[in-house]
């Protein structure tokens, strides 16, 4: 979460410190044909849009990197838990599977202590718990990356305000010198128009991109979670099917009839 943190900082410090010197590069008054056209320069001309379209891509470069640091099979399934759990049930030691699962915490720690949880009802009880879990994480995992779809979403709508803006403008400078203004008067507004929606897009398709990538990730890794998960319960489902006889369905929890 440090790394995190330090990433969004130094983002956030680079994109302020760009839009301050575009924004002082440009002097009061003068028209963006006069300005020095560098990119910062082209970004400040979006006005108070285009900064809260800056902010959004701010946000979504935070959330890129989290998500490639966070949603990766290293983390989600940190290595040898599953083979370290199977051992234990092998020789029937819940109690250090249990264990096992606390000091890796993760996806597939969080769905195995769900089974082995529901291990005293039975391999039915195991089965639908882990499902459970695994259905209550990869739902928080989607919840995680929908913020980029959101960003993606409302960016290229920002884009779009300020385009209607620029237009306000244009047509302004029109009404108020009744049809004799020349192409230069409403070069500013047109220039507004065509910034913000230029900004709105580049945020919104590597967002979009970005949501799309991680979407299929989470979909890749929650399948496998749930396979190391069934593979670690094999000897656990195995015991006791052999232990239960043919037809007989197994006892409830508590023992009673």
């Amino acid at each position: 979460m440090r790394k995190i943190s330090l990433c969004v900082l130094v983002l956030s410090a680079l994109v302020l410190i760009g839009m301050s010197r575009a924004t002082f590069a440009q002097q009061p008054g003068a028209s963006p044909a006069d300005s020095p056209q560098s990119f910062w320069d082209i970004l400040a001309a979006g006005g108070p849009v285009g900064m809260l379209i800056m902010l959004l891509s701010v946000a979504a470069m935070a959330l890129v990197i989290e998500h490639i640091m966070t949603i990766r099979a290293a983390v989600l399934m940190p290595p040898g838990l599953g083979n370290e759990v199977r051992g234990l049930l092998s020789v029937g030691n819940l109690a250090g599977a249990d264990q096992a699962c606390r000091q890796k915490p993760g996806f597939l720690a969080f769905v195995v202590k769900a089974g082995l949880a529901e291990a005293d009802g039975g391999w039915p009880a195991v089965e639908k718990a882990m499902e459970d879990a695994t259905a209550e994480q990869s739902a928080r995992l989607f919840r995680k990356i929908e913020y980029l779809s959101v960003i993606g979403n409302i960016a290229p709508m920002l884009g779009l305000l300020g385009t209607v803006i620029g237009m306000i403008f244009a047509f302004r400078e029109v009404a108020n010198t009744q049809g004799a203004a020349r192409a230069a008067d409403l070069a500013e507004g047109i220039y507004l128009a065509l910034v913000t929606t230029v900004e709105g897009l580049i945020v919104a398709i590597p967002s979009l991109a970005a949501f799309a990538v991680f979407r299929n990730r989470v979909d890749q890794l929650v399948a496998e979670a749930a396979y190391v998960a069934q593979h670690a319960f094999a000897p656990l489902k195995r015991g006791q099917t052999a232990n239960r006889p043919k037809g007989q369905t197994p006892p409830p929890v508590g023992g009673r009839p």
